[in-house]
């Protein structure tokens, strides 16, 4: 039995908690949050005692899961407390805003045998894992270049939250719902980023609303089904807007070109074509609460050895080391080489 907790109870921090209480093998125990208000909330619906930080939650309870939903530049430290405990560690996207943290937190995990997992939740999200799969299977040949885009009606609801605070937050949309772009755009391709050049637009707030990102990608050797010789470049584009108009959920598209074909995604409907042929699906996308109860089952599954994590640290660290070099970029105003993946 795993005794799991939630460190940030805010409205995503109690989804957890009740999924992780729900899940077979474990049992909630408690939660930790600075707020009167969000600790009286999670005691009346969770049940379970709430703390006023990490540091009284760890000490008083014995917990060996902790998944973290707090604002983004504190889940460094938090995660290192964890894992400094031989507690496994659960962080929501983005991992970390410090490359040097992100490989701190990976190189503690793996000395400690800890399972160090981000949240990802697209990773088990049907859409993604299909079009992942006909990249795989080879069906568009040798992948050459991709054009992604992801909107939200975000800065007008988060311009007095802490994620227009860049002490809070480390950076604005890119780091908010653009991690996910991000995140999808090199998991599906099983590429990693080598340089990017980017333009930032914070219209007049304290963190970035519009970015424009090019890149080039380079697939890894496990790529399969695309009979390329190695290594296999990308020329990739995305474009992240904070001030769309699609609420709560993004509006988003992606399209890959391989030298035999192309996939189309426009946010519900997948078209590939290749050889004269057109293939069309619609996968049914489950509910937030069930791709966050896949995500978390996996990481207990993992904990316990019966699975494969699929939301691996690796991938949190590929985004951070993307989005830096990113906002480095948009500062210099010359492309910049993404640190640890230069090629």
């Amino acid at each position: 039995m795993h005794n799991a907790a939630c460190l940030g109870l805010g409205d995503l921090g109690r989804l957890e908690a009740q999924v992780l209480d729900s899940l077979d093998g474990v049992r909630l125990v408690g939660g930790a949050d600075p707020s009167p208000g969000a600790r009286e909330q999670f005691e009346r619906e969770l049940h379970c005692p709430a703390y006023e930080t990490l540091d009284d939650l760890l000490g008083t309870e014995d917990v060996d899961l902790v998944t973290i939903v707090t604002p983004h530049t504190l889940h460094y430290d938090q995660a290192r407390e964890c894992l400094s405990r031989d507690v496994h560690v659960h962080i929501e996207k983005p991992m970390v805003t410090d490359l040097a943290h992100a490989d701190d937190l990976i190189a503690r995990a793996d000395a400690h045998g800890l399972v160090l997992a981000v949240g990802y939740q697209r990773h088990f999200d049907p859409r993604f894992r299909e079009i992942r799969r006909l990249v795989d299977e080879g069906r568009i040949g040798r992948p050459h270049m991709v054009v992604g885009h992801l909107e939200q009606e975000w800065i007008k609801w988060t311009q007095h939250q802490w994620r227009s605070n860049p002490d809070l937050s480390g950076g604005g949309q890119l780091y908010d719902s653009g991690s996910h772009l991000l995140d999808v755009l090199c998991w599906t391709l099983r590429a990693d980023p080598v340089s990017v050049t980017a333009t930032v637009d914070r219209r007049a707030h304290d963190v970035d609303v519009n970015s424009a990102l090019t890149m080039t990608l380079e697939q890894r050797d496990e790529a399969v089904g695309s009979r390329k010789p190695k290594p296999n470049p990308v020329t990739a584009s995305v474009g992240v807007s904070g001030d769309g108009a699609s609420i709560p959920d993004p509006g988003e598209s992606l399209r890959i070109w391989g030298d035999e074909g192309t996939i189309a995604f426009d946010g519900e409907s997948i078209t590939l074509r290749e050889a004269g042929m057109t293939y069309e699906t619609t996968p049914s996308v489950p509910d937030f609460e069930e791709l966050t109860r896949r995500k978390l089952g996996n990481v207990v599954d993992t904990i316990d050895d019966e699975a494969e994590l699929e939301i691996p640290a690796v991938d949190g660290r590929r985004v951070v080391a993307l989005t830096e070099a990113a906002y480095e970029s948009a500062e210099r105003g010359e492309r910049v080489s993404v640190p640890g993946w230069e090629g």
